[in-house]
């Protein structure tokens, strides 16, 4: 183990966590207007979608896939002793994968191709939509790469991560993983210590009450195509209401 392991296997994962803690109580007790995605969709709508579903449908399943390696490590090799069980999860994963960084480099395009979007970017969303891209892509090589990622990260990975969320770092295993697979979990714990700075935040007040609220009716009293038009410039004037 060289001292570059510990710093991103052990130093890097604590400081993340704490900034993490700290970070969102500060931000939700200081600036808890901010503590949402702050949705652009309004100034550009056909883009968004088009990067919004892929990225979250995709990051969903990989979320839910990496949450079953860690929680239910045992289940998962038991279920992985059937080679085509484990070939449908390779390839399932593979093209969630793709799905996320298509979704991302959309979004991360539409940030910086539409004008109207400038007002409202900061250099925060773009630093983030880039490390996000960054992480995705290191994912697909490994997984193109280095097969049978589920397995090994039942194996390996998900002993590590236990040790350092009870405060006992074990980085035996993983310190003899490739530079590959360090630098996607070093990437993992960069972003989280970015979510308190960023629109990430809003993954922690998820609208769950949406799904049985009562539906809400919106009434335009502008011209809808006038205010989505990708091409109108920006304007701090209210269109002319109809």
């Amino acid at each position: 183990m060289s001292p570059i392991d510990n710093v991103l296997l052990i130093g890097l994962p604590y400081a993340a966590i704490i900034v993490f803690f700290v970070g969102t109580i500060y931000r939700y007790k200081a600036a808890r207007f901010t503590y949402s995605s702050l949705s652009s969709q309004f100034l550009e709508g056909r883009k968004l979608f088009w990067g919004s579903v892929p990225f979250h449908w995709g990051i969903l399943v990989l979320f839910v896939g990496h949450l079953i390696a860690f929680s239910i490590p045992r289940t998962l090799l038991a279920f992985n002793r059937v080679p085509a069980r484990l070939l449908v999860i390779e390839m399932s994963a593979l093209i969630c994968g793709l799905l996320v960084l298509i979704g991302l480099i959309t979004l991360f395009l539409r940030r910086i191709r539409t004008p109207r979007l400038s007002v409202v970017t900061t250099k925060m969303d773009l630093v983030v939509e880039v490390a996000l891209i960054l992480q995705v892509a290191v994912g697909i090589i490994m997984a193109m790469t280095l097969r049978w990622g589920s397995s090994w990260f039942a194996l390996v990975l998900t002993p590590y991560l236990r040790s350092v969320l009870t405060f006992r770092p074990d980085i035996t295993a993983v310190a003899a993983l490739p530079w590959l697979v360090k630098a996607h979990i070093a990437g993992a714990f960069l972003i989280i210590g970015l979510i308190p700075f960023s629109r990430l935040v809003h993954l922690l007040v998820v609208p769950l009450h949406y799904i049985w609220r009562p539906y809400q009716r919106v009434i335009w009293p502008w011209d809808r195509r006038e205010v989505r038009n990708d091409d109108a410039e920006w304007s701090r004037t209210r269109p002319q209401s109809n």
